[in-house]
């Protein structure tokens, strides 16, 4: 074979061993970082990746590239970090619906404002006011209705009222200069100018604490005092019902609804403490009220007595009637939520209807319907937030001092607090009132705001009734059908209208504000904003890092591998290292066996080398 012949051949083994290299494998991988990082820069959909390669000669533009896409990266990333922040900080959107539809009406409850003095207890009563008038008389020289002779009475029968006199004395309502009593804590901040406190004092079981329940008026300390031996008195009765003593038709004189009257079976009787005897109007569920149209002729309308015989003066204070509206199946705190109606005055009150629906869950910490409070309900109503604090409170009270506030329910297998038989219960109940207020007992973060709620939005108006051209025939029919024989007129009747303002009422509802498909809008917009790419730009991204990882993870193993090889193999495991019983020398040992890849070049051809000048030279060398 000639020497092109053999040249040609080996061009095209060369030529085709190229093909077969270049020729594209199932799995096509990169040698180094640099073929790597090369490869995607040059092909890469990402804005401004190609400048890193087209300007790899001038080192300046590659470093200056290199920093603003970096730059680009960090900022882009910074960006994202704001969306997620504000994706997992939960914001909703407030949405106002205006509704139109048949209302319904709300529940309605009326109090006669003052606690009436019941045959059950009235002897009692009559024993606590005749102490209180005699504490009166010695602490501001205050003569009340009852005259001095009256006190002989009581003193007459102290053997029957003795175990009120005691416990009336345990607790004694006092009023002194303050340093008179330094050595006693209060409960209360300081009273008046004049320096004087007034109040009662409260000590425990054994009588080694004691503190001064102090008050900034004397109205009311008395009365606060009159309503803790009043409680008292009221939880001594076994039978609640034996303070049922309802009498509507003394205390309603007219009520209309829709221009129809109404009777019986549209209210409901309860008595309060301080408020006497109550009506709830349209809470029975199974026939509730609606209103078809607003306006003062479509609505309720009662005329009542305010007033007050055979009432507890120094227990309440004003005189009237006290109105709260609430939705049904909601329990009437007239505390919170109630206002007044003066005798003599027709008070108009329109109403307009508000609900509030809030997002569960993640979004707020509002409850479905108090399951998952850790409060027990004891209220036969529905959750409230209110139902939950009172709940709250008694429980504890129960807990901490053996037995249950008078005012809210009795909880099972409690008995309400009696200082018959539970001695310091004023002690207890007044240190953890002060503590619940303080929410050192965790009752308002317990108690969350229910997801549903029902408002009614109130505004009141009021104007003299009846007027002066009236009054005679209005109260000489009263006469003639409700038996109405008072002498003060004016002062012992009012008139209240309740109705819906407008048809429509409002609906507060709430919707996520950033919901994930904003979210991913939100990073679309980002990413095209910085690098001007899509979903796919990102998928290349994402392959760059798998495979640097996984070239990463090649080059190590290579790495080991050659460690491996290079490491001179050690004895074996029952070899003796001893030159006694060595034939060879140590430097004539065996060597080492490497592995070599030979490397095959085919030399040039020349035409000016010939084998006559070699033998020309080789005739000169024998000459």
């Amino acid at each position: 074979m000639t020497e092109g012949e053999k040249t040609r051949q080996c061009k095209q083994e060369e030529e085709q061993q190229q093909k077969e290299e270049e020729r594209e494998g199932l799995i096509e991988f990169y040698g180094s970082y640099q073929e790597l990082f090369q490869f995607f820069c040059s092909n890469t959909t990402i804005h401004g990746a190609i400048r890193l390669v087209c300007s790899k000669k001038n080192k300046m533009k590659t470093a200056f590239w290199s920093v603003l896409f970096f730059l680009t990266f960090g900022l882009m990333y910074w960006q994202f970090g704001i969306l997620y922040r504000e994706y997992f900080s939960y914001p909703v959107n407030l949405n106002l619906n205006l509704n139109s539809d048949r209302l319904t009406f709300p529940a309605v409850t009326l109090c006669t404002l003052n606690p009436y003095r019941y045959s059950a207890i009235r002897k009692k009563l009559d024993e606590l006011d005749q102490i209180t008038h005699q504490t009166l008389l010695d602490l501001y020289d205050y003569n009340m209705s009852l005259a001095r002779s009256d006190w002989s009475t009581l003193s007459a029968r102290k053997r029957s009222s003795r175990s009120l006199l005691h416990h009336v004395q345990r607790h004694p309502l006092r009023r002194q200069k303050r340093d008179n009593l330094v050595n006693l804590p209060e409960n209360s901040p300081s009273v008046d100018k004049n320096n004087w406190k007034i109040g009662f004092v409260l000590c425990s079981e054994n009588n080694k604490d004691c503190f001064h329940q102090a008050y900034s008026s004397g109205v009311d300390a008395v009365r606060e005092w009159y309503s803790f031996h009043y409680i008292n008195i009221l939880a001594q009765m076994p039978d609640a019902k034996a303070l049922d003593e309802s009498d509507f038709e003394n205390f309603i004189y007219a009520c209309r609804f829709n221009e129809a009257t109404c009777d019986k079976a549209n209210y409901t009787h309860f008595h309060h403490p301080l408020y006497g005897n109550c009506y709830t109007f349209n809470d029975n569920s199974s026939s509730l009220w609606t209103s078809s149209l607003p306006g003062i002729n479509n609505g309720l309308s009662l005329v009542v007595r305010t007033e007050q015989n055979d009432f507890i003066p120094l227990l309440s204070t004003v005189t009237g009637a006290r109105v709260m509206v609430h939705d049904q199946n909601e329990p009437a705190f007239m505390d919170d939520g109630g206002f007044n109606v003066r005798p003599g005055i027709e008070t108009s009150i329109s109403m307009r209807k508000e609900m509030t629906v809030r997002l569960g869950g993640s979004y707020s910490d509002c409850t479905e319907d108090g399951s998952d409070v850790p409060v027990q309900n004891l209220y036969s109503s529905r959750y409230t937030e209110q139902v939950c604090i009172r709940s709250c409170f008694q429980l504890n009270m129960v807990e901490r001092c053996g037995c249950a506030y008078y005012f809210y329910p009795l909880p099972t297998g409690a008995e309400y607090c009696d200082y018959t038989k539970h001695v310091a219960w004023g002690y207890c109940y007044y240190k953890l009132l002060a503590e619940f207020k303080a929410d050192v007992l965790g009752c308002f973060h317990k108690c969350r705001k229910p997801c549903k709620m029902t408002e009614y939005q109130l505004s009141a108006g009021y104007s003299r009734w009846p007027s002066a051209v009236s009054e005679d025939w209005v109260f000489y029919m009263l006469s003639q059908q409700n038996k109405y024989n008072i002498t003060s007129k004016r002062n012992g009747v009012a008139k209240v209208n309740i109705f819906f303002e407008e048809w429509n009422y409002k609906t507060n509802g709430e919707s996520p504000a950033f919901t994930v498909v904003t979210l991913l809008s939100q990073l679309g917009n980002q990413w095209s904003l910085w690098f001007g790419s899509s979903v796919l730009s990102v998928m290349e991204l994402a392959e760059l890092i798998l495979d640097f990882i996984a070239i990463t993870f090649i080059l190590g193993f290579r790495w080991f591998r050659s460690r491996q090889q290079l490491s001179p193999p050690g004895p074996p495991p029952n070899s003796h290292d001893n030159t006694a019983f060595q034939d060879e020398v140590p430097g004539l040992s065996a060597p080492h066996r490497f592995t070599v890849e030979a490397v095959v070049t085919m030399l040039p051809s020349y035409n000016s080398l010939e084998l006559r000048g070699l033998s020309r030279d080789g005739e000169v060398g024998h000459e």
